[in-house]
């Protein structure tokens, strides 16, 4: 297992409502948790994943994610259990869509 944390400051975008759970941990899929926090405006992210090596590839989703929705004050913990990077960014905006109840 490997754990990677990503930090986005400069989001605008704040997170309402309850933390929401999206997506099952099972073969090839991950679980996404996402709830407010009080980040001094940042957007934090860990992610723990059973792909080791893949550190690259994780932060270009973030980026492209945080790019997406410019969120603030929010916490994500990822469970991945080798999602591919399409499946991964479905998910993540599954769970913002889940609370913001649509699109950016």
């Amino acid at each position: 297992m490997e754990t990677l944390h990503f930090r986005f400051d400069a989001g605008s975008r704040p997170l309402p409502g309850a933390p929401q759970l999206v997506g099952v941990v099972s073969s090839g899929n991950l679980e996404v948790l996402i709830e407010p926090a009080a980040l001094n405006g940042g957007c934090e992210i860990e992610v723990r994943t059973a792909a080791n090596g893949f550190g690259a590839t994780w932060e270009a989703v973030m980026r492209d994610f945080h790019a997406r929705w410019q969120l603030m004050d929010t916490r994500i913990c990822i469970n991945d259990m080798g999602a591919t990077p399409a499946v991964v960014s479905l998910r993540l905006d599954q769970a913002v869509e889940s609370v913001t109840g649509g699109p950016p």
